[in-house]
């Protein structure tokens, strides 16, 4: 038996309470971030993360549209990048543990909990790939602006845009600590040595840890960046103070000799 997974970047959140109480299928496992669903009679599965991503098990292009136009509804900032990642579980009766490679799993046996642990890895995947790419933007567009400072020696961007830059930059940040949580191990892994092995093996292949680290430090690198900007946009602004002073204390010079 073999089970076909892709898991999607639909958005940056979804609402996932509301989605629970409005969609017709009684879950099998969920939480206030996540919902999983186990359609044995089809073979199907469903698992939706409050991040943003939904991840199909067996389902054709049709099923899956039709539920992308149903969840959208719930969406929070749609992505527009085709983010997604492919992944399948094959059933060998003989394998004794999991066998994982770079685009498939085997296990001895296939249940909802092994479908459940190898989704939740591939939702990790697709996520931290959306991150990776919101911090590659920050960080180009933040050379950018040095290479200005550097070019320049000064910064031509104006307060209000230079603000927005620092908003974005602080939205992105809070996204990722917000949903720190996606790197956490599921509760069903604790007490089972054999989901714990697939979801330890699961994630050294989709590099989760590392890309992780990574992650960190290039928002550690925007956040030096952003820093720096601050002090530039500081600078500015006491400068205009200075000047505006200045300006001041010589016009009341100037009236000062014409009525004396």
């Amino acid at each position: 038996m073999e089970i076909t997974i892709e898991a999607i970047q639909i958005a940056e959140s979804f609402n996932i309470r509301k989605f629970r109480g409005e969609f017709s299928s009684q879950p099998f496992s969920g939480t206030n971030s996540e919902v999983f669903y186990a359609f044995t009679e089809t073979n199907r599965f469903l698992y939706v993360f409050d991040y943003g991503v939904v991840v199909f098990g067996n389902y054709d292009a049709l099923a899956q549209k039709e539920f992308l136009t149903f969840i959208k509804d719930y969406a929070i900032k749609p992505v527009d990048q085709n983010l997604t990642e492919e992944y399948r579980i094959i059933t060998d009766r003989e394998v004794l543990k999991p066998e994982v490679k770079n685009d498939y799993v085997t296990v001895s046996y296939t249940d909802a909990f092994t479908v459940h642990i190898v989704m939740l890895n591939t939702a990790q995947s697709v996520a931290l790939e959306y991150y990776e790419l919101l911090t590659d933007e920050l960080i180009s567009s933040s050379k950018n602006y040095i290479q200005e400072l550097e070019d320049r020696g000064r910064l031509s961007i104006s307060k209000t845009n230079l603000l927005k830059y620092i908003g974005k930059v602080l939205n992105v940040k809070n996204s990722i600590v917000d949903n720190l949580y996606i790197l956490d191990d599921p509760n069903l892994v604790w007490d089972n040595e054999e989901l714990n092995l697939l979801n330890k093996r699961l994630k050294i292949n989709f590099d989760t840890h590392p890309r992780f680290k990574d992650l960190d430090y290039r928002l550690q690198i925007v956040e030096d960046n952003l820093r720096l900007f601050t002090d530039v946009l500081n600078v500015r602004e006491s400068n205009r103070l200075e000047w505006i002073i200045i300006i001041l204390i010589f016009i009341e010079i100037v009236f000062a000799f014409i009525f004396h």
